[in-house]
């Protein structure tokens, strides 16, 4: 049945199959309903959580409503265990364990990896509120601009009055630059922050197990790979821990805390007491692909593509219903644009080989428009030609 026959709006059946998927995954235990609003608010710049937007609309609403649009409801949604506001907090039985917070002091030396957009705009966070920074670059010409965009960065804000010029200089004067990864030996935290593929993360994290100190606490800002698979490569996996930060990182408040089963409550303890010292809010979960935003966010991406490629809705028409009708921040395809095509399309193919979800597997139309060439934003044209963006989760 097309979204036609059922007489429903497709902006409608598009956010009823998200709050669905939300369903689901708070009744796979996986993290409580808190967690799952609290990731989809700030990690995608919403004004409620897909749980909450349930009580707002109504659960015997939404039921109703995909009764009429075909969309069989999660089990959670026909239970008594609905996690209704008062108890969400409460976690439920089955659901695997956080290594149990413990009090850790914020680090005062913290190193990064990488040198692009994630990097730069990590740096600029960590200068900002007081932390000395070393930033390691494989080349020098990459640490110079890594510099040089953290030194914009601060100018702007300045130019914007939201940073004194003194106090600006002060933050850049914190920033060091360089390539010898030796350079990163006393700090207390290093952050991973390079390209999102598994041997060049696996690579720096062997690299790093060489050179940090016994107890360094080694984050990878991974937001579809394994953070088991990066602690691998170390011989201290209790130190590994993922700190998946938002684009931009300098603005966007959420950061996801990974966990496997081997890290310590102590690392855990101090990636929170480094994202709460920045300002941010950390939402912890269990190692897997996708954790909590990404797993609920593309399948909702990809099936906006579906839409469209069976002549269901149009791009135009479906952002601009889900941006006015629905709340979103920005459209589908307007936020596809904002990340990338060719990012998106790597995440979906990362979520749909660990999970073999049908939602994940990707729509012919971003297929072909990333062998197109056609990447969003950053080469001028996807499914809209540019257009402005205001951050994006990733």
């Amino acid at each position: 049945m097309t979204v036609q026959e059922h007489g429903i709006a497709a902006g409608h059946v598009l956010l009823l199959r998200y709050l669905n998927r939300a369903a689901i995954l708070c009744g796979q235990d996986y993290v409580t309903g808190s967690d799952i609003d609290t990731a989809m608010r700030l990690g995608c710049g919403l004004t409620a959580g897909p749980l909450a937007m349930v009580d707002d609309i109504g659960r015997d609403r939404v039921l109703e409503l995909m009764a009429a649009a075909a969309v069989p409801p999660a089990p959670l949604l026909t239970t008594r265990a609905w996690p209704g506001r008062p108890d969400r907090d409460s976690p439920r039985s089955g659901r695997p364990a956080a290594p149990e917070p413990v009090a850790a002091a914020v680090p005062s030396s913290v190193g990064i990896v990488g040198s692009g957009t994630m990097a730069v705009g990590i740096a600029q966070a960590l200068v900002v509120h007081g932390l000395r920074t070393t930033l390691v670059a494989r080349r020098d010409e990459r640490a110079e601009t890594a510099r040089r965009g953290v030194a914009a960065a601060l100018d702007k804000a300045v130019a914007r009055g939201r940073v004194a010029p003194a106090t600006a200089a002060e933050a850049a004067g914190r920033l060091r630059t360089s390539v010898a990864l030796d350079d990163l030996a006393d700090c207390d935290l290093v952050v991973e922050a390079v390209v999102e593929e598994e041997d060049a993360k696996r690579a720096v994290f062997a690299a790093l197990d060489r050179v940090c100190r016994p107890g360094t606490v080694l984050a990878t800002t991974t937001s579809s790979l394994s953070v088991a698979d990066c602690a691998a490569a170390t011989g201290r996996p209790a130190d590994v821990v993922g700190m998946h930060f938002f684009n931009p990182a300098s603005v966007m408040r959420l950061v996801e805390v990974g966990h496997t089963p081997h890290t310590a409550p102590r690392t855990t303890g101090v990636a929170r007491a480094l994202a709460r010292h920045l300002g941010k809010v950390p939402v912890c979960c269990p190692d897997r692909s996708g954790f909590i935003v990404n797993y609920l966010l593309f399948p909702y991406l990809n099936d906006a593509v579906g839409m469209v490629e069976r002549g269901e809705a149009g791009v135009a028409e479906l952002d601009r219903e889900m941006e006015e009708a629905h709340g979103f921040p920005l459209g589908p395809f307007a936020l596809l644009d904002t990340i990338g095509l060719d990012v998106s399309l790597a995440i979906l193919r990362r979520l749909h080989q660990q999970f073999g979800d049908p939602a994940t597997r990707p729509g012919a139309m971003l297929t072909r428009l990333v062998a197109e060439g056609r990447l969003g934003r950053k080469t001028g044209a996807g499914f809209h030609a540019q257009r402005p963006g205001r951050g994006a989760a990733r």
